[in-house]
């Protein structure tokens, strides 16, 4: 299978790169970035650590997206909001398959990406570690058994880099939360506490964020109730474990119908 990378010189990008030479099934399409990158024209074997050691790919870096699109079975995205947008637009027109891990993305990006999903097949996710995905399903499921006089609070530590919070594995899990609940995230999220604000709303699902460092990630959700607590926790450790779900996602799209897929799809969770 022919997997493109957006975004290849990025930190990201090169441990996408890294997976696919190392996956047995798949072969690198090639990867774009930016007009101006100075990664542009050169090998892309650079940045899979064949260079310097005398081993060239063969295929340069590309400036031109939809021209990677074109020679790629899937495309794998973990770059920007406004550039996601732009490349789900571009599977929409040329039937590639698409991965999106990018997170932050305003309503008008999701609808770009919604509307491409009638034309091709996209799996997104808030993040594609094997671990966070189980641990999503055993927050629904907690939440499910539990009654409310458990509160669920949800924190998330990354990097002193991440521009956006809280993140969006800290939302899935607020989503499986919610869903486990049966009630509306969209009513019931508290997403900032500041000042005085008084005792907690009860049925509240509530989120913090730390930032610092060089951590990876960290997610905790926790169900406190009078006399007792339960804590569900994940540490990343590394970003392999993104691109290692991120590559499986890949490989799973072969022959699939569009449509609009997550990584529950994929690990049939």
């Amino acid at each position: 299978m022919k997997i493109g990378i957006v975004g290849c010189a990025g930190r990201m990008g090169r441990m996408l790169l890294a997976e696919v030479l190392a996956t047995k099934g798949t072969q690198t399409a090639g990867g774009s970035e930016r007009p101006g990158n100075p990664y542009i024209g050169k090998d892309i074997g650079e940045l899979a650590g064949a260079e310097p050691s005398g081993v060239s790919l063969g295929i340069p870096i590309l400036d031109d997206a939809e021209a990677l699109f074109r020679v790629s079975d899937a495309v794998i995205d973990f770059t920007v909001p406004a550039a996601t947008a732009h490349h789900a637009a571009l599977a929409a027109k040329t039937g590639t398959a698409l991965i999106v891990g990018t997170t932050g993305l305003s309503p008008d990006q999701q609808a770009e990406i919604d509307g491409a999903a009638l034309k091709t097949a996209i799996i997104q996710a808030a993040n594609f570690s094997l671990g966070v995905n189980l641990l999503a399903g055993l927050t629904r499921q907690v939440a499910a058994i539990l009654d409310d006089n458990f509160d669920i609070e949800i924190i998330e530590m990354h990097h002193r880099h991440k521009v956006d919070a809280p993140s969006g594995t800290a939302l899935a899990l607020g989503q499986a939360a919610a869903e486990g609940r049966g009630v509306d995230l969209g009513e019931t999220a508290q997403r900032v506490r500041d000042g005085h604000t008084g005792a907690r709303r009860a049925g509240d699902i509530g989120f913090a964020s730390l930032r610092g460092g060089d951590v990876v990630g960290e997610h905790s959700v926790i169900f406190a109730a009078d006399g007792e607590r339960i804590e569900l926790t994940h540490k990343a450790s590394s970003r392999s474990i993104f691109a290692r779900g991120a590559v499986r996602a890949a490989l799973w799209t072969d022959g699939r119908a569009p449509g609009l897929y997550s990584m529950k799809d994929v690990l049939d969770l």
